[in-house]
């Protein structure tokens, strides 16, 4: 079986766009501190209307391959225009820095959802 490599130019209009962000934290943070950054999250799919859904939640897997990512996020877009108005968006920028003091790993992947 061929997988073809599949860009924004393969897209079809049903699909949609999604930014997937894990995050480690670090040990002296508190669970108030996590707490804080996750309800900031959560937060902004009210303040930026290009995110079209939002889910998120705390890893729970048995298998230990989490390389100490410990929460993950799913923020859905329409198209690249959504994504392009999230990232500078002053909302999500408020967000980052209320991360930034706690974060001690990220990861972000994007993808068409097929």
């Amino acid at each position: 079986m061929q997988v073809a490599a599949v860009g924004s130019e393969a897209k079809s209009e049903s699909k949609k766009l999604r930014h997937v962000v894990m995050f480690g934290f670090n040990e002296s943070s508190s669970e108030a501190d996590i707490q804080n950054v996750v309800d900031e999250f959560v937060k902004l799919p009210g303040k930026i209307d290009s995110i079209v859904d939002f889910e998120y939640g705390v890893n729970n897997s048995p298998e230990g391959l989490n390389d100490g990512l410990t929460h993950c996020f799913l923020v859905t877009f329409a198209d690249e225009a959504g994504r392009e108005e999230y990232l500078p968006h002053p909302a999500h920028k408020a967000f980052v820095d209320v991360l930034k003091p706690h974060m001690a790993k990220a990861v972000v992947v994007d993808y068409w959802a097929q």
